[in-house]
């Protein structure tokens, strides 16, 4: 977090696009309130340029007097992009020199928030470390506002998960998941937020009928391509959708033992077709695999390129919350009106969502939509940092319940909201 961040309150920081905003800058300690007590120049300056200019224009200070020991400063912001806000004191008053940033969103963006959160997680149910809800909490300790259980072939450590916390005030979204896994399929598919298992329906006649129904109606079919693979993954992606969850395509370039673990005639299908909701564009990779990643996007670039509509996540694909490895390194921001499982499905699938890749001792890199990616970034250097902060408190006090803290429900009790009410501090209202 940047120093200025720390040691004053600005407010807001997101702004609406083409509006006029009255900022407040305010001293939180001693070393710094000169601001709230002497003449002060502010310059603000576009980081794109001013909208529909071909070539830089000077910017003029605007001079400011504090009032009740704050700074204020109306302006309007013309358009979509980040504003980088200089603070001197006026020419010979004492004092030195600030940065802050702040951004403009066209209506759109403006009326949503950002939601970060993983969807694909492993517990000990299947091949993980933690039980279900000790993976749900360390999730609200990195950070996260919404995720799922996602085991192999099970859907009960999702709703495991839930159930630890179900008396408990909690802004953590805990929803249902599993990992789907096809018989005679290679293919996997995360079912996140379905009502009911998908996994469960593999031996009834109603899973052989109705892939066989969909078999039978396949037209322009590649010659030589055995039909199951695809057809169940229809299956699978329809099913999903008929249980109110979102349907994702996972890891297409997972190297497994001595080659692509998905069949690459039946990975193009899937993009050519888009039966998936989501794809699953980053994630699950350990450094060694990077590559995999890296295929991902470069291939998810050139479908674009092609005018395909492709949602995307981020997902750790995490089989353990403390080995150091996956958990964190790789998850979703879900730009949506709320975190409700609709709102955050919805949003997803009008390409509101970006992919973050955060590796250890990395520079953050975002993926998906350039006017996503830039806001994003943003978020991540000047707000997201404080929301962070505040849900290490609440992921440690979730795992204190865990283990038999009597009053960590109570102190949960009293720390909900919090995170909303800083997003409401922040938007212009």
């Amino acid at each position: 977090m940047r120093p200025e961040n720390q040691y004053f309150d600005i407010y807001p920081r997101i702004v609406l696009a083409g509006s006029e905003a009255v900022i407040t800058i305010r001293p939180l300690f001693d070393h710094c309130r000169w601001i709230a007590d002497r003449p002060c120049e502010v310059t603000i300056f576009p980081a794109e340029n001013a909208i529909g200019k071909s070539d830089w224009n000077e910017v003029s200070p605007i001079h400011c007097l504090p009032q009740n020991g704050a700074l204020q400063v109306t302006y309007c912001f013309d358009g979509e992009q980040e504003y980088i806000m200089r603070i001197r004191a006026a020419q010979g008053e004492p004092g030195g020199t600030l940065e802050f940033r702040l951004y403009a969103l066209e209506a759109d963006l403006f009326a949503r928030r950002p939601y970060k959160g993983d969807t694909h997680l492993h517990s000990c149910r299947s091949d993980g470390r933690e039980s279900p809800a000790y993976v749900a909490a360390a999730c609200r300790r990195i950070g996260l506002d919404f995720m799922a259980i996602t085991d192999h072939r099970l859907y009960a450590p999702s709703l495991e998960a839930a159930s630890a916390f179900a008396d408990l005030a909690l802004d953590l979204r805990i929803y249902p998941g599993e990992e789907v896994h096809p018989p005679g399929n290679r293919a996997h598919i995360v079912n996140f937020g379905g009502r009911f298992s998908i996994n469960a329906l593999f031996d009834t006649p109603e899973y052989r009928a109705g892939v066989a129904a969909i078999e039978k109606a396949l037209t322009d079919f590649p010659a030589g391509v055995d039909r199951y693979p695809y057809a169940s993954c229809v299956w699978c992606f329809d099913k999903i959708r008929q249980a109110g969850g979102l349907g994702i395509f996972c890891h297409p370039y997972w190297f497994y033992e001595h080659h692509y673990d998905l069949p690459q005639t039946l990975c193009t299908l899937l993009f050519e077709r888009q039966p998936y909701d989501a794809l699953e564009l980053i994630g699950g990779y350990h450094l060694y695999e990077s590559e995999s990643n890296n295929l991902q996007v470069m291939r998810y670039c050139e479908e674009r390129a092609r005018g395909r509509h492709i949602p995307i996540v981020g997902a750790s694909d995490a089989h353990g919350c403390e080995t150091g490895e996956l958990f964190g390194w790789f998850y979703t921001i879900v730009f949506a009106p709320t975190s409700d499982l609709p709102d955050l499905i919805a949003s997803i699938k009008d390409l509101y969502s970006v992919a973050v890749e955060a590796l250890p001792g990395e520079v953050v890199r975002v993926y998906g939509p350039f006017r996503l990616v830039r806001y994003a970034h943003y978020l991540m250097r000047e707000i997201l940092p404080s929301h962070d902060e505040l849900c290490v408190e609440e992921g440690r006090l979730m795992q204190a319940h865990l283990a038999g803290d009597t009053n960590a429900a109570e102190m949960l009790r009293l720390l909900a909201g919090r995170t909303a009410r800083l997003y409401e501090h922040f938007w212009q209202q």
